[in-house]
């Protein structure tokens, strides 16, 4: 229960779906009804879901395949993920990041919508971590990949219900959410990337 709830956690904090809403809602502002909104917020889960899926599968493939050993990768996920986590906390939030990118997409729902917003380059890298043939069975990689899912779920209900939801939080909130995930993140991050540095220490010492 621990480690599914730490998975979570991080899941969470990488696709931030909280933060998501803002932008959801400025791509989809020129739409005029409810079903073309949702249309679009259906696409971007869908595209979302079949990018992160794609690297629960293969990616650990790509990296045998490059010769690439998982700390390696471990370490390098965790400085990725603890910059990104950076951003979040110092920089501009996520939706205001994203926000920037709106005018520029030809297609709201792949672009920012469902990438970079909803399958961030974090939860890419968390993705593969999370899902090491070396370290968790295939049971485990299967409920890693529900946890997904399920986050997924969640933020397609809450850009369903965004414009209710920005009326009570407001965009302030979605942005102080945001900064508090990247905060969490940042301790995740900094643990997978001394566990990286255990593990090759260890390999290299045995």
């Amino acid at each position: 229960m621990d480690s599914i709830i730490h998975k979570f956690v991080l899941l969470w904090a990488v696709i931030d779906p909280i933060g998501t809403i803002p932008v959801f809602i400025a791509v989809t502002a020129a739409l005029k009804t409810t079903a073309e909104k949702n249309k679009v917020a259906v696409k971007a889960i869908v595209i979302a879901a079949l990018v992160l899926v794609f690297f629960v599968v293969l990616g650990e493939i790509l990296l045998d395949a490059m010769e690439i050993p998982l700390p390696a990768f471990q370490v390098a996920g965790g400085v990725v993920l603890f910059l990104f986590a950076l951003t979040m906390i110092f920089g501009d939030s996520k939706p205001e990041q994203e926000l920037g990118m709106v005018d520029k997409a030809a297609n709201a729902a792949v672009f920012p919508l469902a990438i970079p917003s909803i399958a961030s380059p974090g939860a890419m890298m968390a993705a593969v971590l999370l899902t090491d043939n070396h370290r968790y069975s295939l049971v485990e990689q299967t409920i890693t990949t529900g946890i997904i899912l399920v986050i997924l779920f969640i933020a397609l209900l809450l850009m369903l219900a965004a414009n209710r939801i920005v009326s009570l939080i407001g965009e302030t909130g979605a942005s102080v959410v945001s900064r508090v995930m990247g905060l969490i993140l940042s301790a995740v991050a900094m643990n997978a990337v001394l566990s990286g540095l255990f593990s090759y220490y260890n390999s290299v010492s045995g």
